[in-house]
């Protein structure tokens, strides 16, 4: 299958992200700026998927340095330690992400050694996530260093949550462990996604929540097909790739890219590659990414600017990511579209009491 991108300039959008990383293995949003885990794990993929082994280990190993007592990660760091950190909250899409990363790796790979390194970090991971779901089958969005929750569940972030407790019970299964309790978590926060969104804050001005749903796993078929196509013209900007939200003329990266990755899992790989085609505006000259690319509202989009001023890492792995995943190239390429994990019916039945 062809690509948009060859592979000498995939491998120079890996060098760029490399360039990136800090000696305590961590890969912060840009040289310089701070490190979250989620996206942390996310630029480690990439770097997997490019053939960057020893610098995608290094930012495993830096997870396993920083991750804290009672199995989580910090929201934010600053500087190049695990140990200065701006935002000590536990977010928990940003600790269930780990489990996501080391599937991937196990998957392209094949190294069960690595599996085995880093399992207890993502049992650990796994069980401070399962503290944060509500009753309801939502997972609450965060918990602060004092332990109060911020009791808001989101729509992306628990779609993301779903994929990643889906890759925990496959890593489970590879050290020989069953974990029901971990799918059962992951079988109701799906029933939640799909027939209790009143769960859920209202974040569909953003287009995260409009695709997530399907790069999660949670929809499937003709039911994911559907909610892609139901705010297409909301979001997507020919041409140029999608707006971040609805309501304002900036298109970013990453979002456009995670929308090919969704794209790709419904089986729409032509409406895919012209997505990724079309945010290649963003590609600077060392083979790094922007952000994205605004203007003011009412203005032209000839008359955008490149903004944030940023090159993120997290850009050009999704960008990686999305190029494997419609090449075909590796073995982890069908990481979002579920390969070697457990099948998730397409259709369930709600038994909940109705709602008021």
């Amino acid at each position: 299958m062809s690509a948009v991108l060859t592979a000498a300039e995939v491998a120079q959008t890996a060098t760029s992200i490399a360039a990136a990383q800090q000696r305590s293995g961590a890969v912060p949003w840009f040289q310089g700026g701070h490190t979250d885990p989620w996206d942390h794990v996310q630029s480690a993929m990439g770097l997997t998927a490019a053939g960057r082994l020893a610098e995608a280990r290094r930012a495993y190993g830096w997870c396993l340095d920083a991750q804290r007592a009672d199995g989580s990660w910090a929201t934010k760091y600053v500087g190049d330690t695990s140990e200065t950190v701006e935002d000590p909250a536990t977010d928990a899409n940003f600790c269930a992400y780990l489990a996501t990363g080391v599937w991937h790796h196990w998957s392209v790979t094949g190294d069960r050694a690595f599996v085995t390194r880093m399992w207890p970090a993502v049992r650990r991971a796994v069980e401070v996530v399962l503290e944060l779901q509500a009753p309801g089958g939502e997972f609450r969005w965060s918990r602060d260093a004092f332990g109060v929750v911020q009791p808001e569940a989101l729509v992306t972030g628990n779609a993301s949550i779903h994929h990643s407790l889906r890759c925990a019970v496959a890593l489970a299964e590879l050290q020989g462990r069953l974990e029901p309790e971990w799918e059962l978590a992951a079988a109701r926060v799906r029933h939640a996604l799909r027939s209790h969104p009143e769960r859920f804050a209202d974040k569909s001005r953003y287009s995260m929540d409009w695709y997530y749903p399907v790069l999660g796993g949670v929809v499937r078929g003709g039911a994911a097909a559907r909610r892609l196509a139901a705010r297409w013209d909301d979001f997507v900007v020919p041409g140029l790739g999608i707006r971040c939200v609805d309501d304002a003329p900036w298109v970013t990266g990453a979002e456009t890219c995670e929308l090919v990755l969704a794209l790709d899992a419904a089986g729409r790989p032509d409406h895919a590659r012209t997505q990724l085609a079309a945010m290649q505006h963003l590609r600077a000259e060392d083979g790094s990414y922007w952000t994205g690319l605004a203007c003011n509202p009412g203005e032209p989009w000839a008359q955008a600017q490149n903004w944030p001023v940023e090159r993120t890492t997290w850009t050009g792995a999704t960008v990686i990511l999305a190029v494997d995943a419609l090449t075909r190239t590796t073995r982890g390429s069908g990481l979002f579209r579920g390969a070697g994990l457990a099948p998730v019916p397409h259709e369930e039945v709600c038994t909940c009491p109705a709602t008021r």
